[in-house]
């Protein structure tokens, strides 16, 4: 990563464009992560690098970059040297618009970091939180070693020990995020429907929001209206939980990553979302993020949670999963043409929904 070395720093990884067509991979992550200071105006990283020193007492900025990427956050590179001692960090500062109705603010964002760090699940440890960064919130976290790019887990022979154990630490990392106290969360927003329910009414109101037709989304809409599973009860649902979003060492999963779509859901959702055929990254025969099969990992989540959630409500939220993805496309190529925010990537990023489309037909095939 970044061009120097094998490895991801941060809450977000930040990726190059073309990794982004190349594999297809999720907005929020990156292939490669390098500096940016050349786009970027002198006067504002010196500014961030004079608040940053104010905000840690004795301390100096030896190194503060922006990192590629970003499709509504920034991400800056920050090695501080403070009362002589050398701390290795992640900013995070809000960028352009939201990627869906409900992703969280920066705060927001960071006081789940906090509560999941406190319940001893795998994050990159929150340090500060910054109501006002240069106009804009932002938040600090230490940086966490590993490889995060989804295409690299699934393919490198160096990641073979990493992705023998991933299924079931996956399930064991998800099954302490479900355990988090809801308590401590109450700044988190409730619903009184079901994760389900919920879910299906935030898409056709994000669809609605495009103001085109799309009628494979509108159809597996109505197969998800129709076809509503058992709820699993409401838990803190992670929201992006996958390959990719996972900082993975040679041997281990070391940290899990982005938290901005953190919400009160159905744990099935959580689930789920790492089968989408988007997140395996090529290897479309392991069903579980192109690492593995999908039976050891749920077999042992639901030993860990006692729940009993079968495969057939796995695929009603792979459906979903796909439609989630299909209008996250949709709705930020539409920032770009609205001219919202200009931006190349995210012009890319509506292709990728007649992607989405094709694999719902695929997975409704035999439905109708």
């Amino acid at each position: 990563m970044y061009g120097f070395a094998n490895t991801v720093f941060g809450a977000t990884r930040c990726r190059l464009l073309t990794q982004n067509m190349q594999a297809l991979s999720h907005p929020l992550h990156p292939s490669f992560a390098f500096p940016l200071n050349c786009c970027m105006p002198s006067d504002t990283h010196s500014a961030l690098s004079a608040l940053l020193e104010s905000l840690f007492p004795n301390s100096k900025v030896l190194d503060l970059h922006l990192l590629a990427g970003g499709a509504s956050k920034e991400a800056w590179f920050l090695n501080l040297e403070q009362a002589g001692v050398l701390r290795e960090l992640i900013v995070r500062r809000a960028g352009g618009g939201a990627m869906n109705l409900e992703q969280l603010s920066l705060e927001q964002e960071f006081r789940v970091l906090e509560s999941v760090f406190a319940a001893g699940v795998l994050v990159p440890e929150p340090v500060l939180y910054v109501a006002d960064s240069l106009g804009r919130e932002a938040f600090v976290s230490a940086r966490v070693r590993g490889e995060a790019v989804g295409r690299r887990v699934v393919s490198k022979p160096e990641f073979a020990v990493a992705r023998e154990v991933l299924p079931l630490r996956m399930a064991e990392q998800l099954a302490r995020i479900h355990a988090v106290d809801l308590g401590i969360l109450g700044f988190l927003p409730r619903s009184d429907l079901s994760g389900a329910e919920h879910s299906i009414l935030r898409l056709y109101a994000e669809l609605d929001s495009v103001v085109e037709p799309h009628p494979t989304i509108e159809l597996a809409l109505h197969w998800l209206k129709t076809h509503l599973p058992p709820s699993h009860g409401k838990v803190l649902v992670h929201g992006d939980f996958r390959i990719g979003n996972l900082m993975i060492s040679e041997t281990d999963l070391v940290a899990v990553l982005d938290w901005e779509f953190a919400h009160i859901g159905d744990p099935a959702e959580d689930l789920a979302w790492t089968l989408i055929r988007a997140w395996r990254f090529g290897n479309d025969h392991l069903h579980l993020g192109g690492v593995a099969n999908l039976e050891p990992y749920l077999a042992h989540y639901n030993l860990l949670t006692k729940q009993n959630i079968t495969l057939e409500t796995l695929h009603f939220w792979e459906v979903l999963g796909n439609v989630k993805w299909a209008v996250a496309a949709l709705t930020q190529a539409k920032r770009h043409l609205d001219k919202l925010e200009r931006s190349v990537e995210l012009a890319v990023l509506g292709r990728l929904s007649a992607e989405m489309e094709f694999e719902l037909l695929h997975l409704l095939q035999k439905e109708f």
